[in-house]
């Protein structure tokens, strides 16, 4: 399987981007899709994440009441709505797949990763 994430862009703070990631190959099975995201100089951290097939999310505390995770399974995509951005959300943000039968916010979990797209948030 593979993963290409996009939507990414440069957004003043207050504003909303959709990032969206697309999986090829095997998209049906139990797993959990989630985004995570990395700023320059800080390691990689858990954003929020969706079981597969049922309607299980997680988020991190930063972005909670911000940021929604949705899924289209006839499309194979995760997206990640942003809304109400904040200089500090600025970072690449990578969507990835964990085949546990549980929400990890571990990024050494999952073992797929796309590609990232650049999240950059003015003040």
């Amino acid at each position: 399987v593979q993963l290409q994430a996009s939507g990414g862009g440069l957004v003043q703070a207050g504003g909303s981007l959709r990032l969206s990631c697309a999986a090829s190959g095997q998209t049906s099975g139990s797993y959990t899709m989630g985004w995570f995201r990395q700023a320059p100089g800080k390691e990689r951290e858990f954003v929020a994440a969706t079981r597969w097939t049922v309607s299980t999310t997680s988020y991190a505390d930063t972005v909670k009441g911000r940021f929604t995770i949705s899924k289209d399974l006839a499309k194979g995509t995760v997206y990640l709505q942003m809304n109400s951005l904040k200089p500090e959300d600025t970072a690449v943000y990578y969507c990835a797949r964990d085949y546990n039968f549980y929400i990890s916010h571990n990024a050494n979990d999952y073992d797929v990763w796309g590609q990232g797209t650049l999240v950059t948030v003015s003040s």
